[in-house]
């Protein structure tokens, strides 16, 4: 099968990485300048694997990538549409910016040929571009984007199952032939069953985040521990030891708050007031701050102050600074007036618009040196060998702030060290 993949950052790159093991896949990007690295095997973002897997499709001539959409599409069975849909500071998704370039590529396409949804696009975009696309002799299916930064080549290849939406019994062998080398779990669905369901799920992920991190402060003001209470929930059978409620930082990046801020403008258009969706935005948005307040219940005034900040990416294994959360509150803390000194072991390329709000270090002893306070934020496995006993004597002052306890065995027997984690007093 001939597939031309549409969009070539994380999804577009594992997408096309993971089908030329299995088809003829070309990678299409209309920015010029994405094309020669990804044909030297290159990806544009760290993803463990990533660029062996490009390495041996285009060794096997199986892939390659232009910039051309005459050249990419003429032979293409399949279009698949794999742009991670870009969202702004207030989270709110451009959809416009995906669909663009897919309308670029519809003179270029062959009647009849199948275009596959992956970007998250709202509710109703496959319906939308089917009666747009019409004269055009184009079919849609909906394959809900499901990869998470680091993980993504094993998730790809190894789904515990695939949500496809697609309208005709000719759609679905179709789509079942390709995802065939993935997995044949596939739960088959309308198109906008398919979308609402990728809504519906970052949406309940991201309830779930909010619902056990509002617990989770309760807690502190209580004397309760909310890891305690997470055992005892998930104990539960109508929960269920699975459940995406364990306390700890806000959720980030675009991924969950895109499809909040999607389901609420759904809502709005359709004239249905919803309260518990839109909330869920509310909730996480105030809980980015407990880092901050936190800091400021230890130190006081802040202005002044050194905060050492360790793991800056939005994720470990990814070398990508986009929507992290750690950023941002260097960001925050930098324009209170503190020093903040960080480190990551990915070590990112530091745009020079956040140098000096970064404060990078090259090792994670300069950033805790004469440190008044330690925030834990992207937690690389890396951190957990530290020699923290050796570490904790350079700190001025011993405060780390670690919401997810990732540390918790590491830090637990050393003494004269305040400890802070969501979820304790």
């Amino acid at each position: 099968m001939n597939i031309t993949v549409l969009g070539l950052w994380h999804l577009g790159c594992v997408t096309a990485a993971c089908c030329a093991r299995h088809h003829v896949v070309t990678g299409l990007d209309f920015d010029p300048e994405a094309i020669p690295p990804l044909n030297a095997g290159q990806a544009p973002i760290s993803e463990p694997g990533l660029n062996d897997l490009l390495a041996e499709g285009l060794a096997a001539q199986r892939l390659r990538f232009t910039s051309d959409p005459a050249e990419a599409c003429a032979q293409a069975d399949v279009l698949w549409v794999a742009y991670d849909t870009p969202v702004d500071a207030d989270d709110i998704p451009n959809p416009g910016y995906v669909l663009d370039r897919f309308r670029r590529c519809v003179p270029h396409l062959r009647r009849d040929t199948l275009v596959i949804l992956s970007s998250q696009l709202p509710v109703g975009t496959a319906a939308q571009l089917e009666s747009e696309t019409a004269t055009a002799g184009l079919r849609f299916a909906c394959l809900p984007e499901n990869l998470r930064l680091g993980k993504a080549l094993a998730i790809f290849q190894n789904p515990d199952r695939i949500i496809a939406g697609v309208r005709t019994a000719a759609d679905r062998e179709q789509v079942a032939t390709l995802l065939r080398p993935f997995s044949e779990n596939v739960i088959w669905m309308r198109p906008e069953s398919a979308e609402m369901t990728k809504h519906s799920i970052n949406a309940f992920l991201a309830l779930s985040i909010s619902f056990m991190n509002e617990v989770a402060r309760l807690c502190e003001q209580t004397g309760a521990d909310a890891r305690e209470v997470e055992q005892g929930l998930k104990s539960e059978s109508r929960i269920g030891p699975k459940a995406y409620l364990s306390p700890g930082g806000a959720f980030a990046g675009g991924t969950l708050a895109r499809d909040i801020t999607t389901l609420t403008t759904v809502g709005q258009h359709k004239h249905i007031d919803l309260k518990l969706i839109p909330a869920i935005k509310v909730s996480n948005d105030a809980h980015k701050l407990w880092a901050d307040h936190k800091l400021a219940q230890l130190l006081g005034d802040l202005r002044g102050q050194t905060v050492a900040v360790l793991g800056l990416t939005y994720k470990p294994g990814t070398d990508t600074l986009r929507r992290s959360s750690a950023v941002e509150l260097c960001q925050r803390l930098h324009a209170a007036g503190v020093k903040v000194k960080s480190f990551d072991p990915a070590s990112p390329a530091i745009p020079a618009e956040l140098a000096a709000a970064l404060g990078y270090c090259d090792s994670a002893a300069n950033a805790l040196r004469d440190a008044d306070a330690v925030v834990i934020c992207t937690e690389w496995p890396e951190f957990r060998t530290l020699p923290w006993s050796e570490l904790i004597p350079s700190l001025r002052g011993k405060r780390i702030l670690d919401a997810n306890r990732f540390l918790v065995k590491e830090l637990q027997n050393l003494s004269g060290i305040l400890y802070a984690t969501v979820g304790t007093g």
